[in-house]
């Protein structure tokens, strides 16, 4: 929500005057007539002409500026609405053609729309085959990136990211330091990590570095790619499991190592000793001593046998092969594999996530279909899983009687060929920490085989994969100036830029409304990051009034156990980063975020929309965000208005319409934008 600037505009300051000045002839026409006709007194047509005399000034001037109004004023204005959208987007619609006293311009400015378009085209037809190589190309690196299971970073040598994949996303889900433009230094801020930069060979020879990320240690694999301007790629794996397993359970196994020696020594030397003795009394005594030796090593030994197997067990469900697995995706795969064989699975029943090595437990279902078919003479066959106390419970179920033990244990020693080494079934269950055996239905009619398998602490179904979308990458950041070039300076084009809006209780901010939204996007390299945003709810602690709630549509339900503000706007100047802001009307949304005893700064230089179309186009009516959408062409999706990302959004293209304008006004860096806007600030003396 923002309020308006005060001040009239210009128009309406001019058509005052114009009122003003024909009301004012016009009166003194009139006291100028009484005061001759009371001296002259004439009579008949005489004092028609006295009359019409005195009115003719101020009527020649309101009759001259009506006549100016509608054929030349007003054609103007809408001439210069057209230009603007031409400027913004040549393709424009066509609203208003030349009228009044512009009429003749009509031909002329559709001979320049046109030529101005046909050598867009011919410059089009000039790209076309490198522009479907290149779109050919993207295309494949995009979907590339979308399936590569591996997360992979590629910054250029200002160490700004140019590339990253889904991979990465999920690895990094949340993190603010993701995204294009950002530095490396956000994310992963490792002094080991900025060293191993700073002397990868150009050979694109690979270094390798542990790098510690939150609670995980994550494998950096560093090249340099050659032939490049110093990019360098980074592919990333999550080795806390393999790290946890070297350092926990491994280590553990070590150690008891030893004391399995001792106690094996020590009850081999009891034994040598005991076999050696004499039946006397003293060897009677000695012999009761060596028992007692040879009880407590067995017991000690025992324990520390009972204690390996616990460790080997726990290295077995942290193998890095044990995965979260969704337990739908393990059916389908199934149903997959076999789906020219006319064996699968029927799911029934509630999905849920175990853990297991998915590759081994489809070839060992696989074989179990097979048993089964023979056992049930080719029934159907279905899947379910169901939770138990710390583990999951994967069953089949059919319609007939239980395998019986016998079959079992000849199944678990059936080796899986399609495995490498050919490892038996028992081998896979021992791998998962699990058995398996068969119990009958409580109908009496179906039986089941169980296998229990590791539980996750995983919930929720998993989130559909998005398709590939081009906000993964942007090689054009590259190009950019250094992140410590001067900000004053840099192009327009090359800013780094966060668009935000606030929806607030109310617009009296200084006397207690406050902020219940805040939504922002990312503007890098000239181009919207339509994925590369931010949205948040904030409980501003008091009730929010219903004419607020008609505005956008927020009620006290709605903000109900979201974060106070000063929770939210930490996370808020972390999304920022180096950015410049963006926004409309600033002064009002800046007042929003900066209530006293927030705690959280904005110093960062600020461009405001309002202001800059103000200063673009004084003459004009209307600088409001719907009539300025309007004006440019801006689509805004239903629903979308009056709330903060989705006016945070629409800030960001308008932007991006006034961008070219500005740049054909001569206004090329940050610091020009900033006096010019400084300078509209002035001229509407603006507040907040």
């Amino acid at each position: 929500m923002g309020r308006r600037l005060s001040g009239l505009p210009r128009r309406q300051r001019l058509v005052g005057l114009w009122l003003l000045l024909s009301g004012v002839s016009l009166f003194g026409g009139a006291v100028f007539a009484l005061w001759l006709d009371s001296l002259l007194q004439p009579q008949g047509l005489a004092r028609w002409v006295l009359w019409l005399g005195c009115f003719s000034g101020g009527g020649t001037i309101f009759l001259v500026g009506l006549l100016l109004e509608r054929q030349l004023f007003t054609p103007l204005r809408h001439l210069q609405v057209q230009l603007a959208r031409l400027v913004a987007n040549p393709d424009a619609r066509e609203d208003y053609p030349p009228e009044g006293w512009l009429r003749g311009l009509g031909p002329d400015l559709v001979r320049i729309r046109d030529a101005w378009r046909a050598d867009r085209n011919r410059l089009a037809t000039a790209h076309a085959e490198g522009a479907r190589s290149a779109a050919r190309i993207r295309q494949e690196l995009e979907t590339l990136l979308q399936v590569l299971d591996t997360p992979l970073l590629l910054c250029d040598h200002h160490r700004r990211l140019l590339l990253f994949n889904q991979a990465a996303e999920s690895l990094f889900e949340g993190h603010p330091g993701l995204g294009l433009g950002k530095r490396l230094d956000a994310l992963l801020p490792v002094s080991s990590l900025q060293d191993a930069l700073g002397q990868l060979p150009d050979d694109g020879t690979p270094r390798e570095i542990l790098v510690p990320c939150d609670e995980r240690w994550l494998c950096a694999i560093l090249r340099r790619v050659p032939g490049s301007n110093g990019e360098t790629l980074l592919t990333l794996t999550d080795t806390t499991a393999a790290w946890t397993s070297e350092m926990g359970a491994r280590v553990e196994l070590v150690d008891t190592l030893p004391l399995l020696r001792r106690h094996s020594a020590s009850l081999t030397s009891a034994a040598d000793a005991l076999t050696s003795l004499r039946p006397d009394g003293e060897a009677s005594e000695l012999r009761r001593r060596l028992e007692t030796v040879i009880e407590e090593e067995s017991l000690a030994l025992g324990r520390d046998i009972e204690r390996m197997g616990a460790l080997i067990e726990d290295m077995q469900r942290q193998g890095e092969r044990l995965v979260p697995l969704w337990s739908n995706d393990l059916w389908d795969a199934l149903n997959e594999r076999h789906a020219g064989e006319g064996r699968g699975v029927v799911p029934i029943g509630m999905p849920a996530w175990l853990k297991g090595d998915a590759t081994a437990l489809l070839v060992l279902l696989g074989s179990l279909l097979e048993r089964l078919a023979e056992h049930t003479g080719g029934g159907d066959i279905e899947g379910e899983i169901c939770l138990g106390n710390k583990r999951v419970y994967l069953d089949l179920v059919w319609r007939g009687r239980p395998l019986g033990e016998r079959q079992l244990a000849d199944w678990s020693r059936t080796p899986l060929e399609a495995l490498p080494l050919a490892p038996r079934v028992g081998d896979v269950l021992r791998q998962h920490d699990s058995d398996a055996w068969s119990l009958a239905d409580p109908d009496g009619q179906h039986a089941r085989l169980r296998l229990p398998l590791p539980a996750t602490e995983r919930v929720g179904a998993p989130r559909p994969r998005t398709p590939p979308r081009p906000e993964f990458h942007d090689f054009g950041i590259a190009d950019l100036p250094p992140p410590d070039a001067e900000l004053a300076g840099r192009s327009l084009r090359a800013l780094e830029i966060v668009a935000f809006d606030t929806e607030t209780t109310g617009l009296e901010l200084r006397r207690g409304d406050r902020v219940i939204s805040i939504g922002a996007c990312r503007v890098v390299n000239a181009r919207l990051l339509a994925s590369d945003n931010f949205d948040i709810r904030i409980d501003p602690g008091r009730p929010i009034p219903p004419a607020s709630t008609a505005i956008h549509g927020l009620t006290d339900r709605d903000v109900a156990g979201a974060p106070p503000l000063h929770v939210a706007l930490p996370r808020f100047r972390d999304y920022i980063g180096e950015a410049v802001i963006l926004a409309h009307n600033a002064a009002f949304d800046l007042l929003a975020i900066q209530p006293p005893g927030a705690g959280v700064t904005f110093e960062m230089p600020v461009l405001d929309t309002l202001l800059l179309s103000r200063a673009l186009d004084e003459g004009l009516d209307g600088h409001d965000l719907d009539t300025l959408a309007e004006r440019y062409g801006l689509v805004i999706p239903p629903g979308a208005r009056h709330t903060a990302l989705g006016d945070a959004r629409v800030t960001a293209e308008l932007w991006l319409a006034l961008l070219p304008r500005l740049e054909a006004r001569g206004f090329d860096t940050l610091e020009q934008v900033l006096a010019l806007q400084a300078a509209a600030f002035d001229r509407e003396d603006a507040s907040a």
